[in-house]
């Protein structure tokens, strides 16, 4: 499978920033990072901030580091780093791979030192250590009351910081403070917690450490130390910038310092993005996992077949702004159609499958049509399809009491089937439920390619597999999870869960589905595109249906399809 041209560089504010940076010498190398909490599995919004991290240090010849932002013990676990580094890995590599920063870092690779620069705050009167609990601690902030312990000395301060490392403390009773505004209009200002308590066993440190530092502190002093030179984040944290800033500047930290530049987070329809709304879907049950294909997670995406090329051609060319918006989500299929359309092997495969029989074919003959392996691909060559008198058709492809232009099969009616004959339907077989399990067909024996009557006008063409070659597959139907397209809108967003998301059918696949390669997209033809599924094994093939052939959701809601 060939994969597809990339589009060209982007052209954004930050990366106005970086080229401006480098023209004027304030760096001599630009280095990124993609910092995530491992709590939970990346998603797609994830992809954005990887592809534009990663994206800077590609176009700019820096260096992207990837660095668990592992303050919090107790959500965080190794098996959220492994599946992020995988995603990572997945998604860079072959195209940014040679930026990546080596192995992951860790902001709890820093907890010595970032202990040392509190304890600097402290004697430099910066901070202070406060006895108030986290609900006193919330309340006082809101309100912009200071705390009774704010003028705490230093000395004491600095003494109850030591004690509080050295385990003396219980949880929750003590926190290191910033002294900074309690008056502040920014809430962010208002003394933030530097340092809690909590005794617990972290994923990479064990039991070293019994205070862990909040995030601002965390983040702001290890893009300091990685050498970070633009922190670039989603705009949620434009309001910590302040708090960012206050950290290096009352520090006193020598240049070259970092400086955080905000985006827009990805928002994309029919899906959820809150890790803690995919946290409930996974625990809940009503996904099968972090990688269900119908998850918006970077490994569920990758389970229902989505190729990294594709998702990194819509997560790099999305754009890149200051203002929130909503993206749908046929710009996402719109992208994986527009290269599977161009990469994708054509099969044939029938899902509902209804026995045709050519009642006029001779019994035992067995016929080798060419069938094209993709007619976007000069090079994509042809193969063999074996055809007979027993077929396969999809039930979607016939109808007894038909509506008006309906150019598929019906009583009495004539279809091409493609790389074949025209064969007309003459009768209908039901069992006693009533329920329509043969169809007897005439076939034009001279209407295939190349025969006296092969250029007769017949509006529809169906696709068909030979019964006696046929072999089994299990086909797994994925929908959008969501029904509506802002399941976040309101009420329980689990309301909104789609019924139809996920149907499971044994379909009929022409024998050259027997050789597979589980990197490769299919197209079975005029249903759709479609990967293996990792459940496969060599005895039961197993299928995921990445994407339909057309936007069905823009059609049933009546308006034009959406473009990049």
């Amino acid at each position: 499978m060939t994969a597809p041209a990339e589009n060209p560089t982007p052209s954004d504010f930050i990366r106005g920033v970086v080229a401006d940076d480098l023209r004027v010498g304030k760096y001599k190398k630009i280095v990124t990072r993609f910092p995530p909490e491992p709590n939970g599995y990346l998603h797609i919004g994830h992809a954005k901030s990887i592809c534009l991290n990663f994206g800077l240090a590609h176009e700019f010849s820096g260096v992207c580091n990837v660095r668990m932002d592992d303050t919090n013990p107790t959500k965080e676990e190794t098996e959220y780093v492994d599946s992020i580094m995988a995603d990572v890995h997945w998604l860079v590599d072959g195209w940014a791979d040679k930026n990546l920063g080596g192995a992951p870092l860790y902001a709890s690779d820093y907890f010595s030192k970032l202990y040392e620069y509190a304890v600097d705050l402290t004697r430099k009167g910066k901070a202070y250590v406060d006895d108030m609990t986290p609900e006193e601690t919330d309340e006082f902030r809101r309100i912009g009351k200071e705390s009774p312990f704010r003028n705490r000395p230093i000395d004491e301060n600095l003494d109850l910081l030591s004690r509080m490392k050295a385990g003396e403390f219980s949880d929750n009773t003590r926190t290191l403070r910033a002294k900074i505004d309690m008056s502040a209009p920014n809430i962010w200002l208002r003394d933030p917690v530097l340092y809690r308590i909590r005794h617990a066993s972290h994923h990479h440190t064990g039991d070293q450490w019994c205070i862990y530092p909040m995030y601002d502190w965390a983040h702001t002093l290890s893009d300091y130390i990685e050498g970070i030179t633009h922190s670039v984040c989603t705009l949620e944290f434009e309001v910590h910038r302040p708090l960012y800033d206050w950290i290096i500047e009352a520090l006193e930290l020598p240049e070259p310092r970092p400086h955080q530049y905000e985006f827009a987070r990805l928002n994309l329809t029919y899906t959820v993005m809150s890790k803690r709304k995919l946290i409930q879907l996974v625990n809940d049950k009503i996904v099968n996992g972090w990688d269900d294909p119908r998850m918006l997670t970077i490994s569920g995406l990758r389970r229902r077949g989505v190729t990294a090329s594709a998702l990194r051609n819509f997560a790099y060319n999305i754009g890149i702004t200051k203002y929130p918006s909503m993206t749908e989500m046929e710009v996402l299929e719109h992208t994986v159609r527009n290269e599977f359309n161009r990469t994708a092997t054509r099969r044939l495969a029938v899902l509902r499958p209804i026995k045709v029989v050519l009642t006029n074919y001779p019994e035992e003959k067995v016929e080798e049509l060419e069938a094209v392996n993709n007619p976007e691909d000069p090079n994509g060559g042809t193969r063999k399809v074996p055809f007979g008198r027993e077929l396969f058709i999809d039930a979607a492809d016939f109808m007894e009491t038909p509506p008006p232009k309906y150019f598929r099969l019906e009583p009495g009616g004539e279809v091409r089937l493609k790389y074949a004959y025209i064969i007309k339907c003459d009768d209908v077989i039901k069992d006693k439920a009533g329920d329509v399990i043969e169809l007897r067909c005439s076939v034009d024996l001279e209407s295939k390619s190349g025969g006296a009557t092969s250029g007769r006008k017949i509006k529809g063409t169906i696709h068909w597999v030979s019964a006696a070659h046929a072999i089994n597959a299990e086909v797994r139907l994925y929908d959008r999870l969501f029904s509506v397209s802002e399941p976040d809108a309101g009420g329980d967003f689990k309301s909104f869960i789609n019924p139809q998301s996920l149907e499971v059918v044994i379909a009929k696949c022409e024998p050259a589905l027997k050789e597979v390669r589980p990197e490769e997209r299919y197209q079975f033809e005029r249903l759709g595109y479609f990967a293996l599924d990792p459940d496969s094994t060599p005895n039961k093939l197993v299928w995921n249906r990445t994407i339909t052939l057309k936007d069905t959701w823009a059609k049933m809601e009546g308006r034009a399809p959406s473009r990049p």
